[in-house]
Parts: structure tokens; C-alpha cells; sequence
């Protein structure tokens, strides 16, 4: 990659980031520590409202308890009592969520903490394999890597198929509900994939990473835009969403592994095509949805996917003044004082008022990103 090139931008852009970052430790982060827990679960809440209280529970999700055990690891050293609540995150995984019987762990449980959604998907698996990684590296205890090892061995035994990709949800019992795979969970097991080789060699992990790589670039791109799409080639009603090939191009352009893969290669041309049909230019947002003509499916502006973009700028040649742009446009339509707003219309408009646990993921993630781009 060219060097990224450093204008006089770069002053403004730190101390921008800087006042980014101090909200996320001095206003979100608390909201996990505090309103958004509930202690007697040892879970956090799905979602808070804009005053700051707890949505009446109707389920909590393994995944959402993976994705705060991912924030709060990362923060060990950095915000006081992370490694206490990671620690507690993780026994929570454990115990809610784990499925003694056969393996696995379910999708979510119900408010009192009886297993409600028992099938076994993915994107559960993923995250969990993703932050107890991530977790580990922190921590180095052997039960953790054993819960990593696991989830590795669960993901290659039961959702594994013969061409290189993973049934997107199986049932409890691991029996076929005929889902065949779905870009997102995919896109998460790389992630997870490429967590567990950061933190030990991994040669399975590794192969899995290649070869999923691999599957994608022959179900998954379309073949004249080089769009990575959500549902595999040939596929009813199928569509391509911005936030998705932002977020995968950081995997691939990040990691010496992959950067040379015809994977990266399709998402580094697609990168401008994405941005063409899928940011505005007049205010940055990101659109949700398009189908290869570029006509919108889904106006919706979400923050998650205004990071992706954000992380995948900086890895991007000669990118400052668009990532200052951007790190502007994510300050002053998504952050205020008492959190951030989840979504906007199409319009532009707020349309969703809650904050759920899951969003933290993503702004850590993007921030990450920021912090090396910035070094």
C-alpha cells in the first residue's frame, strides 16, 4: 500500500479523534458499566433507552454477551473494573448460553434465563470465538483458551460444508434447517479467524481463513462489479449492502495474510463502486442497501456502518481529508451528550432513539482502527 500521506489536516484529525475517543470512555463505556448491566443476570441489557433506562427485557443474546466481552477486554488497562466485568461476561457465556447436552451454545435465553431461541447459529459462534480471543490475550487463563478451542472445533465439525463456507443456523441438535450460508456470519467467522491468528499460531484457524476467503470470491462477488453480495450468486431477491464491503475490506487490507487474496483484489476495486452508490456525498452517510443498480433497498443510515466506512479510510492511500470527513460526519450526526443514535431515515431524520449493546463493538473496533492509522 502507499504511504499515507500526513497534510496539515493531521493536527485537527488527532484532536478531533481525541475528543471522540474521551466520550466513548466518559460516556459509553459507563452506560455498560452501569444502567445498561443487569447484575443479577450478570448480562447486560439488550438495549437502553434515551434516557438511559434498560427496554423491558424480552431476551438476552449469547452474541450480545460476546460482543460486551469483546469491549470490556479490550478496555483492560484502560477503564477501571474492565477485567472484573470481562471476567463476569465470560462466566456469563458459560452459563446462560453453553448447551451441555450437545454442544454449542444457544442463540439466547429468555428474561428469567431459560433457554428461549435453542438453534445454533454462526454468528453466535462467531463472536463468542472472536471475543474469547481477544479475551485470552488479555488474560492467558487455560479455561478461556479452552472455550476458544472449542468454539473452533464447533465451527469446523458442525457448520463446515464441503466448499469451503458454513451453514448460516442449525438446529439445537445440530440437524440441518437448510439455511446454506449468508454473507454477514461469513464475514464474522474472518474476523474471528483472524483474531485467533493475532493472538497463537493457529495452522487450522489459518486454513479455515483461506479457504473461506477462497469460497467467497468464487459465491460471493459479483462477477461485473466485483460486489460482494449478502446472499450467494444466483440467489432470489439478493442485494449488497455498503456497511458490509467497508467492513471486509479492513479484514482483508489489514492482515499480510490475506492482502494478496483475489478476495482483496475484488473488494479493492469495488471500493470506489461502493462509495459511488453508497455514500452520499453530501453528508457521508452511508446507505443500507442497494441492489446492483445501485437503487437504494433500505435508506437507512446506522451507525455501525458509518464506522465500518470511517476504519476502512484509513487504510486507504493518501486518505487524511476523507478520514477527517468522516470521524466529523460520525461525531456530529451519530455521538451527543448522552450517547449516540442508533439509526437515521432516509431522510436524515432520527428514526431509532435506543442504544443497544451490541453498537460498543463496533465503535471500539473503528477506534482500534484509528489508533493505528493516527500512530
Amino acid at each position: 500500500m502507499p504511504p499515507v500521506s500526513r497534510s496539515a489536516s493531521q493536527p485537527e484529525l488527532t484532536t478531533l479523534f481525541a475528543s471522540v475517543q474521551q466520550h466513548f470512555q466518559d460516556v459509553i463505556v459507563p452506560l455498560w458499566q452501569g444502567p445498561g448491566w443487569n447484575a443479577e443476570m450478570a448480562l447486560p441489557y439488550e438495549a437502553l433507552d434515551a434516557e438511559h433506562q434498560p427496554l423491558p427485557p424480552q431476551r438476552y443474546r449469547a452474541m450480545a454477551c460476546a460482543r460486551q466481552l469483546y469491549l470490556f477486554s479490550s478496555l483492560i488497562g484502560q477503564v477501571p473494573a474492565a477485567e472484573e466485568r470481562a471476567a463476569a461476561l465470560f462466566r456469563s457465556l458459560q452459563q446462560h448460553f453453553h448447551d451441555a447436552e450437545h454442544g454449542g451454545w444457544f442463540y439466547s435465553i429468555d428474561p428469567q434465563g431459560a433457554p428461549l431461541d435453542q438453534r445454533k447459529d454462526l454468528y453466535t459462534h462467531a463472536f463468542i470465538l472472536f471475543a474469547c480471543a481477544h479475551y485470552w490475550d488479555k488474560v492467558r487463563e487455560p479455561l478461556v483458551e479452552s472455550v476458544l478451542n472449542a468454539a473452533l472445533e464447533v465451527v469446523a465439525q458442525r457448520f463446515a460444508t464441503d466448499d469451503g463456507l458454513y451453514e448460516a443456523c442449525l438446529e439445537r441438535d445440530w440437524s440441518s434447517l437448510q439455511t446454506g450460508p449468508l454473507q454477514n456470519p461469513l464475514m464474522h467467522l474472518a474476523e474471528a479467524f483472524l483474531a485467533t491468528l493475532s493472538v497463537r499460531e493457529d495452522a487450522g484457524a489459518q486454513g479455515a481463513l483461506v479457504e473461506l476467503c477462497t469460497a467467497m470470491q468464487k459465491h460471493f462477488i459479483d462477477p461485473q462489479t466485483d460486489a460482494l453480495m449478502e446472499k450467494p450468486l444466483g440467489a432470489v431477491d439478493n442485494w449488497f449492502e455498503p456497511g458490509h464491503q467497508f467492513e471486509w475490506y479492513f479484514l482483508l487490507e489489514s492482515s499480510p495474510l490475506l492482502r494478496g487474496s483475489k478476495l482483496h483484489a475484488s473488494l479493492d476495486r469495488a471500493f470506489a463502486f461502493t462509495e459511488q452508490l453508497g455514500v452520499d456525498p453530501q453528508t457521508s452517510a452511508v446507505r443500507a442497501m442497494l441492489d446492483l443498480d445501485g437503487r437504494p433497498k433500505d435508506g437507512t443510515e446506522r451507525i455501525w456502518a458509518q464506522a465500518e466506512y470511517l476504519r476502512a479510510l484509513t487504510l486507504r492511500p493518501d486518505s487524511e481529508a476523507a478520514v477527517l470527513r468522516q470521524l466529523q460526519a460520525l461525531q456530529q450526526r451519530f455521538l451527543h451528550v448522552g450517547g449516540w443514535y442508533e439509526c437515521r431515515d432516509a431522510e436524515g431524520e432520527v428514526s431509532r432513539k435506543d442504544m443497544p449493546s451490541t453498537t460498543p463493538y463496533h465503535l471500539a473496533t473503528c477506534y482500534r482502527g484509528l489508533v493505528e492509522y493516527l500512530r
